[in-house]
Order: structure tokens, then sequence, then C-alpha cells
């Protein structure tokens, strides 16, 4: 099974978001665009795209 070229990363704006967005850049992702966010009646959410040039193969 190979890991995936593009994720999309979405969540409530907090300490553990930007963790797995550095975790996705310490695995290879690269940020694409811009971050978004949006309000949903009771917190921000945040999404952020990450794109890698290759598929990894998990063992």
């Amino acid at each position: 099974m190979s890991d995936l070229k593009y994720r999309l990363l979405t969540g409530p704006d907090d300490h553990a978001f930007c963790e797995r967005v550095s975790k996705a850049l310490d695995e290879g992702y690269r940020l694409h665009g811009s971050p978004a966010i949006t309000f949903n009646g009771e917190r921000a959410i945040v999404a952020q795209a990450v794109v890698r040039d290759t598929a990894v193969e998990e063992s």
C-alpha cells in the first residue's frame, strides 16, 4: 500500500492541528496553497493542503 501524494488536513485551530501539519512536513510533504479558515458557530476550523512529489511504500 502506498501513501497519498495529496492530503487536506482539517480541524479546529489548535495545537493538535499544528502538530499534524508539522508531522506531515516531517514526512516529506510540503505546503500547497494558503490555509483556509471558517467558523462553525463554535470555533475556528482550519484547512491546509499538503503534497508530496512521490508516494512512499509502507513496510
